[in-house]
């Protein structure tokens, strides 16, 4: 019974912080979000040019949103912290646990999401 209530509390804590994101997010107008593979390096042409998009959008007076990650990720930040507007970070942290003794089944949770973001100078 405790594991399901715990499960019951940990619900309620992960709607409220979507809740909390959201309402922060809706202020941040206008605004355009970049997500892409955090497997790319800053060698990556794709890297690159993600910078430069994201500069622009941001000198054009939009909020870039991206997660907080590496990769493309990265770059979206990179390029509009760079630029005029704000930039915007999104974390989630997660788990992944995988056991032999679950006959190799998966398992994933997933709780918090955190922002940041940089007001225009």
């Amino acid at each position: 019974m405790a594991k399901k209530a715990r499960a019951s509390w940990q619900m309620f804590t992960i709607m409220a912080e979507f809740i909390e994101a959201t309402e922060y997010l809706s202020e941040i107008r206008p605004a355009i979000s970049i997500y892409g593979s955090m497997r790319l390096k800053p060698e990556s042409p794709y890297y690159q040019i993600t910078i430069e998009i994201a500069q622009k959008f941001s000198d054009a007076g939009f909020a870039v949103i991206s997660g907080g990650g590496p990769g493309i990720m990265e770059a979206a930040n990179k390029g509009a912290h760079a630029g005029k507007s704000p930039s915007v970070g999104l974390n989630i942290e997660s788990c992944r646990t995988s056991s032999r003794a679950t006959s190799g089944r998966t398992s994933r949770c997933a709780s918090g999401t955190s922002s940041r973001a940089r007001s225009p100078s």
